[in-house]
């Protein structure tokens, strides 16, 4: 099995449901002066933070993916769930001064969200390079939302290393510039977002989806209930979206197709095979309040995966890496 470390976010999700719609409370010709306040049902706490997040999904799935990242006095609790699910935490480093990231999001009927992120330990994440973690060169680093300082240097790392880097500005691309996107996706040999950000990013840019495709071997757009595409070798493949018993609430959903896609790719899995268990792995937190609220072993997940698609048997490689007999 391949070695992988994925950096990024660490943080605590404070998840809230409005029993309305934002849109209804928006009057266009008041946009430059807003002052809103929902009043919510519900609030949960969760253990959260993209990085985290693709960690977890990972370890279900049979992997012990180092996760990278910086974290605050609070995290004690935080790091006993994560190691007892197989997250290898040797490379987070603990900030006593300050307190673990949070991320408090507020979603409405139509599952359209408001959030804000408190960065909390997570802005120094810039001091702390792979080198200074972790002995060697791994397989993979994924490069997901963080500090953007973090981000840039991470990226310059992997490229100075001759290390192959994933690039997942996601939830950043808001605040990163078109210089900084351009940059963090130089060398990088796969960039995963949504529909939108791939939009806010050719808009930034001034790139086309198609200068996009040529900058990138792996392109992966995702799309909500309309699955996501994957542009490889100047092909598109369309991966369906997973059929949900019951959708609880949509936060994380692409954290959990990331690993998914990610343990498929350690695998040497077709592209197609991977790209189904990320959106199979969606499905599993959208039926959960949470973002690591969600359960499943290798054999529950390829029996759920054989009941809508043949993967050929292909899948049985993940028993071996949970530790089931050949």
């Amino acid at each position: 099995m391949r070695e992988i470390v994925i950096t990024g976010s660490i943080a605590y999700d404070y998840l809230m449901r409005f029993p309305g719609r934002f849109t209804e409370y928006l009057i266009p010709e008041q946009l430059h002066q807003v002052s809103l306040s929902f009043l919510v049902e519900d609030m949960t706490k969760h253990w959260g933070g993209v990085a985290a997040n693709i960690a977890y999904t990972m370890a279900l799935l049979g992997t012990r993916p180092k996760l990278m990242g910086t974290v605050g006095r609070d995290f004690g609790d935080y790091r006993m769930w994560l190691e007892q699910a197989g997250v290898d935490c040797s490379t987070v480093r603990e900030i006593p001064e300050v307190f673990t990231a949070s991320f408090f999001v507020n979603t409405d009927l139509d599952n359209n969200q408001i959030a804000s992120f408190y960065s909390g330990a997570m802005l120094r994440a810039r001091d702390f390079k792979l080198a200074d973690v972790y002995d060697g060169a791994p397989d993979l680093v994924v490069i997901s939302p963080n500090d953007p300082v973090a981000m840039m240097n991470l990226a310059e790392e992997c490229r100075e290393r001759g290390i192959r880097f994933i690039y997942d500005p996601s939830q950043q691309v808001p605040r990163l510039d078109g210089a900084a996107l351009r940059t963090g996706m130089e060398g990088a040999y796969l960039m995963t977002v949504n529909a939108y950000e791939s939009e806010l990013i050719c808009e930034k840019t001034g790139m086309k989806l198609d200068d996009l495709r040529r900058e990138i071997d792996v392109l992966v757009i995702t799309r909500g209930k309309h699955g996501s595409e994957i542009y490889m070798n100047g092909d598109i493949m369309h991966v369906p979206a997973f059929p949900a018993k019951n959708i609880k609430d949509p936060t994380g959903g692409g954290d959990a197709y990331r690993a998914g896609l990610l343990c498929g790719m350690l695998y040497d899995l077709p592209i197609e095979v991977a790209g189904l268990m990320g959106s199979l792995c969606a499905t599993y937190v959208l039926e959960n309040n949470g973002t690591q609220s969600h359960r499943f072993n290798v054999d529950e997940f390829i029996t759920r995966y054989r009941a809508n698609f043949d993967d050929r048997g292909m899948l049985d490689c993940l028993k071996q890496g949970a530790g089931h007999s050949a």
